[in-house]
């Protein structure tokens, strides 16, 4: 057997590994980002995708004038943090990063609730269609037209090379939700057969 053959072996047995990794950098993405969202520049950060979200904006009280309240990362200027207390930037934030770090923690309980692994796998799917989605309704997600030749679609800005990494998270979401799934109905199936045995034993 030549090397190449050995190594593509090797290769094919990392299956169970790579699942292991994949959920352990879920949980730890979903928890460390979650549990950024009660800083304020993280909360600052993710107005626009917020405030331009059909379905999130009605959060904010002042949605359509955040342009002017922006702060960059690391700044504080006192005028933009009144306005962003008032506009109910942090609250949200904190709730929004909450909701993250749970589904972080189901996901983390794959050994012992898998069927709550499953469930924390699907909802983590679902939040990344919804971040996925801001390519379409946030302006900041594409290089903004300053005069020069390279701006708008395809171009991705920072905000927008941000929201596309979630196209991976999709995937690792559906992979690990089919195996905790997998898990779940594997121990369901052996049900049974410890009842039976359990009341072999009573009787």
């Amino acid at each position: 057997m030549d090397s190449i053959t050995r190594l593509f072996e090797v290769a094919a047995k990392a299956d169970r590994l790579g699942l292991t990794v994949t959920r352990v950098g879920l949980v730890v993405v979903l928890v460390w980002i979650g549990g950024l969202k009660a800083y304020k520049y993280e909360a600052d950060g993710i107005v626009p995708f917020v405030a331009n979200s059909p379905v999130m904006s009605f959060f904010y009280a002042d949605a359509g004038n955040y342009k002017s309240h922006m702060n960059p990362e690391g700044a504080v200027v006192p005028a933009n943090l009144a306005w962003h207390e008032m506009n109910r930037t942090y609250p949200f934030a904190i709730g929004l990063g909450s909701v993250i770090v749970l589904y972080g923690l189901l996901i983390a309980l794959h050994p012992w609730l898998p069927q709550a692994a499953a469930i924390g796998s699907f909802l983590v799917f679902v939040m990344s269609f919804v971040t996925l989605s801001f390519l379409i309704t946030t302006p900041e997600c594409w290089v903004p037209d300053r005069g020069g030749p390279e701006h708008g679609f395809p171009l991705l800005s920072g905000a927008g090379r941000l929201v596309i990494k979630d196209a991976i998270m999709m995937g690792a979401a559906l992979v690990t939700m089919a195996d905790s799934a997998k898990a779940y109905l594997r121990v369901r199936a052996t049900w049974p057969a410890t009842n039976l045995k359990l009341e072999a034993v009573a009787a």
